[in-house]
């Protein structure tokens, strides 16, 4: 599982109005007359995207040009997990309404002295089934000199075919067609390229969630840097806070409960973050684990981009020795206060 929560970013002062981010989140329905997903929130289904920028931008009350007016949640199922789907879709939609209960629940909030409820958030949320090779992607990273080369290669030919230079084209050509061969990765067949949709069920969540509860009077935000606190204002204790740590956890237990999922040790939030803050202490229980487990572990790491183990060594000494520098670089890129990545 991989989730993120993010402010809205639209450059130095944000905007006033949500209609550019749902705009974007409408992009896979273009030239579609059937089977076209719409937004949903706890209650309904079949939102208009004009009815999500009304309700979004009409709950801003009192917040200024250099706060964010909603946040967005992405949440991004493994491979693993959608295998354990029966409709993608259904389930999602299922799951959406079940993890948004988590996250008020991560709240160290009240409104009128009560916890916060469900109904006490304004969000809308949409299923998206493809995703595209974008320019920070590993694959698109080590395929760049390549690309690089069959560019200049092009651009040469375009200048012989053009007059401004001389060449043999048809060597040139067979050199452009050795590098699309040579790039390390491919798929079906092709050099993977930005821009190119990728292989297999990329069905994932995008939700809009607006700053403000539903009364438009309170500011409930995740990107609060204080976890779980009370801090007095005007006489009176208030409790603030949003916990990360909890919400991601819960998410992963919600999902699992959901659907009857047996989660692998490598697939939980708090293996990927003693990963990172205690290596010593991820590899201890990783090679505890009985040898099946262990086996789907190490092959989930792999698929996750982070370095090969080439063999497991005979201590867990040497384990940290081999692999804890390089195997920490690239999980540090997942685990960050606001995402976690499965």
């Amino acid at each position: 599982m991989y989730i993120t929560i993010t402010p809205q970013k639209l450059g130095g002062n944000y905007s006033q109005s949500s209609a550019d981010f749902v705009g974007y989140l409408e992009k896979e329905n273009e030239g579609l007359e059937r089977d076209m997903e719409h937004f949903f929130n706890q209650y309904g289904d079949e939102i208009s995207a004009e009815e999500v920028v009304k309700e979004i931008d009409g709950n801003t009350a009192k917040l200024k040009k250099k706060e964010p007016k909603f946040y967005s949640i992405t949440v991004s199922p493994s491979k693993y997990e959608l295998k354990r789907l029966q409709n993608s879709r259904e389930d999602l939609k299922t799951y959406t309404r079940e993890l948004m209960k988590d996250y008020v629940a991560s709240f160290n909030r009240e409104i009128n002295g009560r916890p916060i409820t469900i109904n006490d958030i304004k969000y809308y949320a949409k299923i998206e089934h493809q995703r595209t090779f974008k320019g920070t992607d590993k694959q698109i990273k080590e395929n760049q000199p390549y690309a690089t080369k069959i560019l200049q290669l092009k651009t040469d030919i375009r200048n012989i075919q053009e007059g401004r230079a001389e060449g043999n084209i048809k060597r040139m050509k067979r050199e452009i067609d050795k590098l699309e061969r040579q790039a390390p990765h491919q798929q079906n067949g092709k050099r993977i390229v930005q821009g190119m949709a990728k292989d297999g069920n990329q069905s994932h969540i995008h939700i809009i969630v607006s700053r403000k509860d539903t009364s438009n009077s309170v500011s409930l935000s995740p990107g609060s840097k204080h976890k779980a606190s009370e801090v007095e204002m005007h006489g009176k204790n208030v409790k603030r806070g949003f916990d990360r740590d909890k919400f991601f956890e819960k998410a992963e237990k919600t999902f699992d409960n959901t659907f009857g999922y047996k989660r692998n040790f490598a697939e939980t939030y708090k293996a990927r973050k003693d990963f990172v803050e205690n290596p010593k202490l991820y590899f201890a229980a990783l090679m505890k684990l009985p040898a099946n487990e262990k086996a789907l572990a190490f092959k989930m790491i792999t698929k996750t981009g982070l370095p090969v183990i080439p063999s497991i060594p005979v201590s867990q000494a040497q384990i940290a020795l081999r692999v804890f520098k390089r195997l920490r670089r690239g999980a540090e890129v997942a685990i960050k206060s606001s995402s976690i990545g499965i």
